[in-house]
């Protein structure tokens, strides 16, 4: 783990995650926001790409038709045209039904930023963009919340009603935890998910040497089942310590505060954040996963977007 890498400038009277709101009224106002914001991209950009880099598990047989020049002779069924002396075919549909899950880290650390928002407010957007785009696609979304414990599960279910259940069961929750466990996360997300499913890990995925490792073996198992994709909330600041000279800095998960000489410690910083940024994706590129960055200085539309596309153009190779 980089030096410092988890040590954050603390904010004025923090609380460990944002207050829920204190009504319904409010939730209900962020909710149609947020589902404002995403509805037209969704609508008009994700379903599609949503839908060609996420396929179904098989083809399913639907009813003959006769034969028109230019079917593929494989799917001529040789039994119905010996019987009726005409050429018929075999028709098919893709078995569309997926399951999906958002696994979501809300420890503390996710409460921090320095361009305008913190991690944590990313994560209702792009949770929403890609529920929409699930039950779009007639797929079953569900939720798994975690800190360094299973906080909150949400079994999948389809329906845009549904997606917005998730949507609202986001803003409102006040996790118990602070610290991060994604290992206990994703044997959680093992257990409960009976069929080869998708699974949106978002996370900073900011752990401690140890917890690196119980969860590097963790992610291995569950790839072999599961299509994970993990979704990395970034600031800018976790690469780059500012120039300030002495600056009191406190760990989000344990509350300790240290004051650290910026001056010195940045070269240090900035070096050992990039060789962990690089071990992370080579893990990922590993497993063959294909990641999505989310950075607090740029909006989310883009990079998931920008993620659809590379998935395509990797399956079509």
């Amino acid at each position: 783990m980089p030096l410092f890498s988890r040590w954050r400038r603390p904010a004025p009277a923090p609380d460990p995650l944002p207050a829920a709101p204190p009504g319904l009224a409010d939730v209900m106002r962020q909710v149609r926001r947020i589902d404002l914001r995403t509805r037209g991209l969704v609508a008009s950009q994700f379903t599609g790409e949503y839908h060609s880099v996420f396929k179904g598990q098989g083809i399913e047989f639907v009813e003959v038709r006769e034969y028109v020049p230019g079917d593929d002779v494989r799917t001529i069924d040789w039994n119905v045209s010996a019987r009726t002396g005409q050429t018929f075919v075999k028709k098919y549909v893709e078995e569309r039904e997926l399951t999906v899950l958002l696994a979501v880290d809300l420890s503390a650390s996710q409460r921090f930023g320095t361009r305008g928002r913190f991690k944590s407010e990313m994560v209702p957007e792009v949770a929403a963009t890609l529920a929409m785009s699930a039950v779009r696609n007639n797929d079953r979304v569900g939720l798994l919340v975690f800190t360094d414990r299973v906080e909150a599960f949400v079994a999948p279910q389809k329906g845009r009603r549904h997606a917005l259940r998730i949507l609202r069961d986001l803003l409102v929750f006040r996790p118990a935890g602070r610290g991060t466990e994604l290992a206990g996360a994703l044997e959680h997300a093992r257990r409960v998910l009976r069929s080869r499913s998708i699974i949106f890990l978002v996370s900073d995925f900011q752990l401690s040497p140890d917890a690196r490792t119980r969860f590097e073996r963790a992610l291995g198992g569950v790839a072999t089942r599961h299509d994970v994709i993990p979704v990395v909330l970034a600031d800018p600041a976790d690469a780059a310590l500012p120039e300030v000279g002495v600056l009191r800095v406190m760990d989000p998960e344990t509350g300790r505060t240290e004051y650290v000489d910026t001056d010195a410690a940045l070269e240090r910083f900035a070096r050992a954040a990039k060789q962990e940024r690089a071990e992370l994706a080579r893990v990922f590129r590993r497993l063959g996963m294909d990641e999505i960055e989310l950075r607090t200085d740029r909006p989310v539309s883009t990079a998931v977007l920008s993620f659809f596309r590379r998935r395509e153009r990797r399956l079509r190779r």
